[in-house]
């Protein structure tokens, strides 16, 4: 018999992830890329196609490593993003985002609706401050 009984947390991925994605096509370049993640405070951009799916992710990681490598400012999205990206469905629990990333060490999922489409994303950051929130509320006052 195990020591704790598990318990689902029964928050989805919806109700805590960032709807304000930023998604851009495979052609944007570098440059543009790091310029709005400076811009609008983030750490990543997920890369769509014509459809509004999912076919690449680029992250603060993935910018070092094409600064690194020496890729010019106008490398397209395509040269370096990390493909088929990992995503989570915003029905999902937030457990299941939490398995994800720590089974694969990343920090960043797009999330995807039921047909697909990028509807937002969620981060180690967003789950961590939902995890506080959650635990300030249950503190004694």
């Amino acid at each position: 018999m195990p020591l704790f009984k598990k318990r689902e947390i029964p928050l989805r991925v919806s109700d805590i992830m960032t709807r304000d994605v930023i998604i851009v096509d495979e052609k944007t370049t570098l440059a543009t890329i790091a310029a709005l993640m400076y811009e609008k405070g983030v750490g990543s951009v997920v890369i769509v196609d014509e459809e509004k799916r999912p076919i690449g992710i680029v992250t603060e990681r993935d910018i070092v490593y094409a600064v690194a490598k020496n890729l010019r400012r106008d490398a397209p999205a395509w040269s370096f993003m990390t493909e088929n990206p990992v995503v989570v469905k915003d029905s999902d629990l937030i457990t299941t985002a939490m398995e994800k990333m720590r089974e694969l060490n990343i920090r960043h999922l797009p999330v995807v609706n039921d047909e697909g489409k990028v509807v937002g994303i969620i981060s180690f950051r967003d789950i961590v401050d939902s995890a506080s929130l959650l635990l300030s509320l249950l503190r004694p006052k």
